[in-house]
């Protein structure tokens, strides 16, 4: 058990305090322009997003708080509040979650790693587009967290140079955030995008959809990402010291059973006119096979154990998020904001698309992109709905931006995970993501004006 020492908690007392002020300041602030019960949610979000940003509480403490919050403050009923925290789309994580436990339990990550990073020269520039690419893959159908906590101790094990070391723990955090923005369920962000599309009754991304729109963004920020932190140090040998190791019984099965996984979900996916697909829920289907893990003949997984390993406190935290946008449209506060927003709309859509990914990209360096999507999605999908543009596009560039997060460890886990191996410093990440920052704007605004605004 352990024990906050004194210090520790007067920090975080002092942390709550801050929190406490914040949204107070941020309610009163809001009754100059919102009604009562839309100035209670203002302060409310100030105050939850303040906790998110300090880490004052445990993620998954702050992230309950809704349910006692909303309710006590006529936000929104328990029951409405509750029901966010059983979205579908939160048991479709848990599906991902599953299988990411497997794959790290297998040592199939390993495995994995190995063979990608084998297509590659032992040079800087090879490593670390492999490293990048490796962790890119990988945090497309697990979590970034897990993704990132897997594969940085290769990167700090491949050499002994400081300097190198700490590009290769960057292009592994890097790759991370960027790889997750390749499928549906890479990141929180994106399934809170498709749990407020479905909430409004919107036509969904099919899963291979999504990917191929995607693709051309990913490919294009893990070259640059690559080339950027390859500079200085072309001249550095170095020899790989990842070993080879052959595919055991166990890690064929999880193997084989990804594989049918992808098999499902493309026969799913429906491809119009010419295939509705099964219809099938994406949901139920990672549920599935995530719970097969259990079941004989895989017995990968023992509830035990393995259910110990579940990011509970993410899931709650997809709860929150879903409750924020269902308090967002219950108060009306997304209507009464998007009011004040119309006159963006005067813009011309290249500039209006620019807009809205500098202030999603610049504004999630500094509090959770999970809080962020919550709050301005419901906001853009106003906005986009009473001036008549593209709404799925629009959410598309902000639910992507929000992935954005290169330049401070707080911003995003496999930042903080990168800072915390010690061969990274806060200099070095601000000096390398703001450039990053601002390539993924310029790279998203192209491919979102002269790609996506054709099949959206």
């Amino acid at each position: 058990m352990s024990l906050l020492s004194a210090q520790e908690q007067k920090s975080q007392i002092f942390k709550i305090a801050l929190a406490v002020g914040i949204g107070t300041f941020f309610y009163f602030a809001g009754t100059m322009v919102f009604d009562e019960s839309q100035s209670r949610l203002v302060g409310v979000l100030a105050f939850l997003v303040t906790l998110w940003t300090n880490e004052a509480l445990h993620l998954g403490v702050i992230s309950l708080l809704p349910i006692i919050l909303f309710p006590a403050l006529g936000i929104l009923s328990t029951k409405a509040t509750t029901i966010n925290y059983s979205h579908p789309i939160i048991y479709l994580f848990l599906g991902g979650f599953l299988l990411a436990i497997a794959v790290e339990k297998s040592r199939l990550h390993l495995f994995i790693s190995h063979k990608i990073l084998s297509f590659f020269p032992a040079t800087p520039r090879g490593m670390i587009f492999s490293l990048a690419l490796t962790s890119a893959l990988l945090s497309s159908i697990l979590s970034n967290t897990t993704t990132t906590l897997l594969l940085i101790t290769i990167a700090i094990f491949i050499t002994e140079n400081p300097k190198l070391k700490m590009r290769f723990a960057l292009a592994i955090a890097y790759g991370a955030s960027i790889g997750g923005i390749l499928t549906p369920i890479g990141t929180p962000p994106n399934l809170i995008l498709l749990g407020i599309m479905q909430e409004h009754n919107m036509e969904l991304i099919p899963f291979f959809q999504w990917m191929w729109m995607v693709a051309p963004l990913v490919f294009f920020m893990l070259v640059s990402m690559s080339l950027l932190l390859s500079l200085g140090v072309k001249n550095e040998k170095i020899e790989t010291k990842i070993e080879k190791e052959a595919l055991n019984f166990e890690q064929k099965k999880v193997l084989y059973l990804m594989f049918g996984l992808i098999a499902l979900l493309l026969v799913n996916a429906p491809i119009r006119p010419y295939w509705d697909g099964l219809g099938l829920s994406e949901s139920g289907i990672l549920l599935g096979f995530g719970l097969l893990l259990f079941v004989a003949p895989f017995n990968i997984l023992d509830w035990a154990d393995d259910s110990k390993k579940i990011p509970f406190a993410i899931m709650f935290l997809f709860g929150a998020g879903f409750s924020i946008a269902k308090a967002f449209s219950a108060t009306h506060l997304a209507d009464e904001l998007a009011s004040y927003l119309l006159s963006m709309t005067h813009m011309a859509p290249f500039f209006l698309i620019l807009s809205v990914a500098v202030m999603i990209t610049f504004t999630t360096e500094i509090t959770s992109n999970t809080a962020l999507i919550s709050i301005m999605l419901p906001v853009i999908y106003s906005v986009a709905e009473q001036a008549g543009i593209n709404t799925t596009l629009f959410m598309m560039i902000a639910t992507v931006c929000a992935s954005y997060a290169f330049m401070l460890p707080i911003a995003t886990a496999p930042n903080a995970i990168a800072m915390s191996s010690g061969v990274v410093n806060v200099r070095d990440m601000i000096r390398y993501g703001i450039v990053l920052n601002i390539v993924g704007i310029l790279y998203i605004v192209l491919i979102a004006k002269f790609f996506w605004s054709e099949i959206l």
